[in-house]
């Protein structure tokens, strides 16, 4: 037998959706609060000296934890081709927005104190913003978006089309459901931020960043709450109709799949899937209190857990669907037809097993050993080695 075999196709499959679950969460716990920071610098630092204060709170990790953002692309060029495939040059225009305001925060953290102009440092500040701020609305929308479904189908040999026009691959993504999706994405990393700036800053910092957080919390659960209700009874579902085949090749146009219906029929047919939402709120209610108790490090480890189940709760919701279409829904992606071959999973999971700990060891070892609050002290007195 050969050693591959020892794991089924199906299997592979399951394990391989997750760990693509898990890598996204990974970003957005961690390069989530650099985004949320971002976002928050205009607003809670008011001095030059406290703006330098919160740059510094993400200067030393920001590039590492990126990792997980490079990990996930890699994990769906390699598991997932044809999602790589349809996302990519569909969403072509939006990834191409957000890697530009990814690109601003390297040149930001960068360049913002080489000059000692207000000005030349204020437009930094404000670049910083988007750099944080635009990624975090924009993920949000790419998100709802796939639950919305997307406008594409594949040939018969499997080519992938994308129907619109090329400026229309943006503008239709920015529909009211997506953009809602930005809201609960954008405040919940802003929210984020905030329990890492109030873990991570003192004095007015801290306060500002508690006041503001409490309010992106709040309006987390709110956009949220509305998400779900408009998913349950505004956004049609979709189902694989007839028999489902697990372990067959991937040829997403063996399946046939019909559009209408809920997303929320999912809850009835799994209910333990709703352990994802209620983490969801929950972690958010719990966060919104620390930061209105003044507590720091629980606050920080309860917004985690808020970005889990909201995570969470739209790949369960969604389960086996990755990436449905909607002009074709039976060109949609699944579980079961879009992903590598069994020899593949295999060989991508051994190194996962043996890499993954390996970067989350460090990454644990990066926090501890730059664990504590960045003072203005101590920007003061390292003034040329700091951001």
């Amino acid at each position: 037998m050969i050693l591959h075999d020892f794991v089924s196709y199906e299997l592979l499959r399951v394990i391989w959706w997750a760990l693509l679950g898990v890598l996204l969460i990974g970003f957005a716990i961690t390069d989530g609060f650099d985004l949320g920071t971002g976002a928050l610098l205009p607003f809670v630092a008011k001095t030059d000296l406290e703006r330098r204060v919160v740059i510094n709170t993400v200067g030393p990790v920001w590039e590492g934890n990126q990792v997980w953002f490079i990990l996930g692309g890699g994990a769906i060029f390699a598991a997932w081709p044809p999602l790589y495939a349809v996302s990519f040059s569909g969403f072509y225009l939006a990834m191409f927005a957000v890697l530009a305001s990814l690109i601003l925060r390297p040149v930001g953290f960068k360049y913002r104190s080489k000059r000692p102009s207000a000005r030349w440092r204020s437009n930094w500040d404000w670049a910083l913003f988007v750099g944080g701020a635009a990624p975090a609305l924009l993920f949000g929308v790419a998100v709802g978006n796939v639950l919305l479904g997307v406008p594409f189908h594949f040939t018969e040999d499997l080519m992938p089309m994308y129907d619109g026009s090329f400026a229309t691959k943006f503008l239709g993504l920015l529909r009211p459901f997506a953009i809602l999706s930005g809201v609960v994405s954008l405040s919940m990393l802003v929210m984020h931020g905030a329990a890492w700036l109030t873990l991570k800053t003192e004095g007015m910092v801290q306060l500002r960043a508690r006041g503001i957080g409490i309010v992106a919390g709040i309006v987390a659960a709110g956009a949220y709450a509305l998400a779900g209700l408009w998913l349950g009874f505004g956004v049609d579902g979709f189902q694989i109709v007839g028999e489902v085949i697990t372990d067959g090749p991937s040829n997403p146009l063996f399946s046939t799949v019909a559009h209408g219906g809920s997303w929320l029929a999912s809850y009835a047919d799994r209910p333990w899937i709703a352990i994802a939402p209620i983490m969801g709120f929950a972690g958010i209610a719990l966060a919104v209190n620390g930061l209105r108790e003044g507590h720091e490090v629980s606050t920080l480890l309860w917004s985690k857990l808020a970005i889990t189940g909201i995570i969470a709760s739209v790949g369960l919701t969604m389960f086996p669907f990755i990436l449905p279409s909607t002009v074709d829904p039976s060109s949609s992606l699944t579980v079961w037809d879009s992903s590598s071959s069994h020899l593949t999973l295999f060989v991508m999971l051994v190194a996962a097993v043996i890499f993954v700990p390996l970067i989350v060891m460090y990454t644990a070892w990066v926090y501890k050993v730059l664990w504590g609050k960045v003072t203005e002290d101590d920007v003061t007195s390292n003034s040329d080695s700091v951001y």
